[in-house]
């Protein structure tokens, strides 16, 4: 059975597993604009273990999600002992690029603030993103003409990790991205404005990528053109290939966070690097 279909059939389990969860935690919600997409959750754990924090941005083709559909890694997040913040941003292809980049910065932006102002210790962040909330992060935390732009202070955040991200728009990536990426940008767009490769820049934040040889939609060379690219600029890059059995797309960008450390080495090294930092 090739990649594409197993991912495709991982759906109904991914989503039966979704909604078993417990919601121990009750996050709070913060918008930061007029679009209901526009908000992020705030996730604090009955036992604090770590003062790293955790920002997370979700994927879903950048058409679909938000983050209350991803409350159980927030749930994960704080069983493990960190405080999580989840950031929503508005979804094509209603709006298109650079919205979303946009609405990633301002929500991370307020944030920060919103943390600062109930006195939590904001030195040291942790951005993660999976599949199009890899995208996002990744342009957030590397790419100086997005951070001037857009106010954002990457000075507190001391790694990134992205799973299963599109990092290059390479010729070889399947119909299904191809579909997904025309929906994000306007036809006469200039997609190199809006690919994490192209616009990184040289910085202080060591990232991890987590990628699949078996992800279904997204080539594993996109991970390689990005660690590669890292490489050339000086930042600090390892790059992770999954190993769990269940290795598709869906399954090892977010659904690891429907099993335990023991049982997910792909969410065991998430957090073992986190740990390390």
């Amino acid at each position: 059975m090739n990649d594409y279909l197993r991912e495709s059939l991982s759906y109904f389990g991914l989503y039966r597993k979704m909604f078993q969860v417990k919601k121990k935690y009750i996050p709070v919600a913060v918008s930061y604009g007029n679009n209901k997409e526009q908000y992020f959750l705030y996730y604090e754990p009955d036992k604090i273990i770590s003062d790293k924090v955790i920002v997370w941005v979700h994927g879903g083709g950048w058409n679909a999600g938000n983050p209350k559909l991803f409350d159980y890694v927030g749930q994960n997040a704080c069983d493990q002992g960190y405080r999580f913040v989840s950031l929503g941003y508005r979804l094509s292809p209603k709006y298109k690029y650079p919205c979303q980049i946009s609405d990633v910065c301002m929500a991370y932006n307020l944030a920060v603030s919103y943390m600062t102002e109930k006195g939590i210790d904001v030195s040291k962040i942790i951005v993660a993103g999976p599949s199009a909330g890899a995208h996002l992060t990744s342009i957030m935390c590397y790419c100086r003409k997005i951070q001037e732009k857009y106010g954002v202070d990457i000075s507190n955040i001391i790694g990134f990790i992205g799973s299963g991200g599109p990092y290059s728009f390479r010729e070889d990536q399947g119909l299904t991205v191809r579909l997904l990426q025309n929906q994000l940008f306007n036809k006469d767009y200039d997609r190199r404005n809006g690919e994490p490769v192209a616009l990184m820049s040289k910085n202080h934040i060591p990232m991890l990528l987590i990628q699949s040889k078996h992800d279904g939609l997204i080539e594993y060379a996109c991970a390689e053109d990005l660690a590669k690219r890292a490489e050339e600029v000086g930042n600090t890059c390892e790059l992770y290939s999954v190993t769990d059995r269940k290795n598709t797309h869906s399954w090892y960008t977010a659904g690891m966070f429907l099993e335990s450390r023991e049982e997910n080495k792909g969410l065991d090294k998430f957090y073992s690097w986190i740990e390390e930092l």
